[in-house]
């Protein structure tokens, strides 16, 4: 199955987020074609949670995950953990009161 390039999703992911009037900022731009992307999806009440992409080897199936949760100075700190191996890492953060990220919507996964 062809995939899209990192930075076409990237691109379609926070177009989506805008139409649903979610800001949402590129905070560390990966490789463009074959970057892994994480999304932090910040409350704004100093809580946040950090997600990312996991795929399911018997199944197929791709989903998202959560990396790490809680207090947003840990969740930053775990991004910054990940970046530190991951320098092609993509970084999207979120700002939703309600806590929509649209990641559980067809076509983003």
């Amino acid at each position: 199955m062809a995939r899209l390039t990192a930075s076409f999703w990237v691109q379609a992911y926070l177009t989506r987020l805008r139409l649903a009037d979610i800001p949402a900022f590129v905070t560390s731009h990966g490789d463009d074609t074959a970057g892994a992307v994480l999304v932090k999806l910040n409350t704004l009440d100093r809580r946040a949670q950090a997600l990312h992409r996991s795929y399911d080897l018997m199944s197929g199936l791709r989903s998202w995950v959560t990396l790490a949760e809680g207090d947003e100075a840990d969740v930053d700190a775990a991004i910054a953990k990940q970046r530190s191996f991951d320098l092609d890492l993509w970084v999207i953060e979120v700002e939703d009161r309600d806590g929509r990220h649209l990641l559980d919507e067809p076509g983003l996964d």
